[in-house]
């Protein structure tokens, strides 16, 4: 559902998955892999993408949420903007402040404007990043650490801007191999020990330093690309995952999980699954 201005809405993020309360989607109306800007649209540019069907995955996906207790709040999609639907790249939620991004390819920049604009209108503290290059996919946030992948989408130059803004958080950069696009992809902190992660796109000492600090649920070549780590943990050991994602799911399960399998296998055509297509606005502190 649309956003009632006359609603009181806050921002808080603390983590990737204390419970989600609010969070911002827009509809794939006119999804298109227009120009290959990842490995992923490679596979599927010529049979592209149904656009019928990635509504109506897009639908059942927000009828989840909405299951589970959480405002689903639509940003409105614009026939120039192909890759909308993936909102979490237009900003990222820390503390009460949404930090709007800079879009790293010409085809996606000017959706960070629509998302300024419901801001603004919604009077939520947001701090403009145009300046420098960082994108949502890239920011994994874990209390009081953030890391951010060092790739295609995020320079370290915004990175270290972003540390001079954030001087109480620990900013760490993970540089992985570009072609995973981003972080989120091969890296995901889904409670405060565990996370998923795709080794072979990590340098070995990268992995060694998430491993102390993590129990690494290792995610294989074929589910990653199926987007295994790009889960959306909704808090209390929730999340949503991929159906076909079988061996992660079962991982998850193994590890007191409830996994909510939803198929939205057209939407991932283009490069993002779950997390990708989501950006929490509100997650309630947990104690």
């Amino acid at each position: 559902m649309a956003n009632n201005l006359n609603e009181a809405l806050d921002a808080s993020c603390t983590s990737e998955y204390s419970p989600l309360s609010q969070v911002i989607v827009c509809e794939p109306r006119y999804m298109e892999i227009r120009e290959i800007i990842n490995e992923t649209q490679k596979e599927f540019k010529e049979e592209n993408i149904d656009r019928f069907l990635a509504m109506k995955q897009h639908i059942n996906f927000v009828k989840a949420l909405e299951n589970e207790g959480i405002e689903v709040i639509k940003l409105p999609p614009q026939s120039s903007y192909p890759e909308q639907v993936f909102t979490r790249d237009i900003g990222f939620t820390l503390g009460n402040t949404v930090y709007v991004a800079e879009m790293a390819t010409d085809i996606r920049q000017g959706e960070e404007r629509l998302l300024k604009v419901w801001l603004e209108a919604n009077a939520i503290p947001s701090y403009d990043l145009s300046k420098g290059k960082i994108e949502g996919g890239d920011v994994i946030i874990d209390g009081k650490t953030i890391y951010i992948g060092v790739g295609d989408r995020t320079d370290e130059e915004s990175i270290h801007h972003l540390q001079t803004l954030l001087p109480e958080y620990e900013i760490i950069s993970i540089p992985f191999v570009e072609k995973f696009l981003h972080l989120d992809c091969i890296f995901n902190v889904i409670s405060p020990t565990e996370a998923l992660v795709f080794p072979n796109a990590l340098t070995e000492k990268d992995l060694d330093f998430l491993g102390s600090r993590y129990e690494l649920i290792e995610v294989d070549r074929e589910e990653q690309f199926t987007m295994g780590t790009n889960v959306l943990s909704i808090g209390n050991k929730k999340l949503f995952s991929l159906p076909f994602n079988k061996k992660v799911n079962h991982q998850l399960r193994e590890r007191g999980y409830d996994v909510i399998e939803v198929d939205i296998s057209e939407i991932i055509k283009s490069g993002g699954s779950f997390r990708c297509c989501t950006m929490p606005l509100l997650r309630i502190k947990q104690n």
